[in-house]
């Protein structure tokens, strides 16, 4: 089954992102529905998003419940058969959907689908371990695993082979993308990048930049403990 606008959604998960948010929901059609998952209890924030857009609707989490979490929470709440996951600095371009929904119709078999980062110097995918990161033409391409700002999953192909959440809830920020991809790989499903449906990634944007220092520190924290329970999960 290859992707519709009607059985697309979008979900963003926020946490002080008032300042970035609207560039990023601006540049999604206003004919997809949008599922913000706020990981705080800032009705303000929920208020202005619902009464600014139509195709918005935002859920308050009470507090911050992470990556993972937020994003289990909005796609239980989608249902349509595919998900776009995007971060709230994630900026699309015009042609970006439709450049998705034309390779969907190429390789319809796929678990996740990702556009590709338009700063060559950062790709958002990997491959493995023997390969270069080469895109050789246009068409889609098998890749190992995908950054999370930016990930389409198919539903239907994703609930035959995962019984639990898409996203390991233990962690709370970094590594739940590579373990997600990890899984798929391990069920011998697939992972592809659409080359030419591009995003902008701002990179370390998606929070207000007054709270810099505390996110500095948090980053810092959760990624040796990611770093310890991904590969204490996988690798023993």
């Amino acid at each position: 089954m290859s992707i519709s606008r009607q059985n697309l959604s979008i979900v963003i998960v926020t946490f002080k992102s008032e300042v970035v948010i609207h560039e990023c929901i601006k540049s999604i059609d206003k004919d997809i529905k949008i599922t913000v998952i706020e990981n705080s209890n800032n009705t303000l924030f929920k208020d202005e998003l619902e009464a600014t857009y139509n195709n918005v609707s935002c859920f308050l989490s009470s507090k911050n419940l992470g990556m993972g979490v937020g994003n289990n929470i909005g796609i239980k709440k989608t249902e349509t058969d595919f998900v776009l996951i995007l971060n709230p600095d994630v900026i699309l371009e015009q042609t970006t959907i439709n450049e998705l929904i034309v390779a969907s119709q190429i390789i319809p078999n796929f678990a996740i689908l990702a556009p590709i980062s338009s700063d060559v110097n950062y790709p958002n995918y990997k491959f493995d371990n023997d390969k270069k990161n080469i895109i050789k033409n246009e068409s889609p391409f098998k890749v190992k695993s995908v950054d999370g700002f930016a990930m389409l999953f198919n539903k239907k192909k994703l609930d035959k082979i995962i019984d639990e959440d898409y996203f390991d809830e233990n962690f709370f920020m970094y590594l739940e993308n590579d373990d997600l991809c990890k899984r798929i790989v391990d069920a011998k499903e697939y992972i592809y990048i659409a080359p030419n449906s591009k995003i902008k990634h701002l990179g370390g944007k998606a929070v207000n930049i007054k709270y810099k220092n505390e996110v500095e520190f948090a980053r810092n924290w959760h990624w040796i403990w990611s770093k310890f329970y991904f590969n204490k999960k996988h690798y023993g």
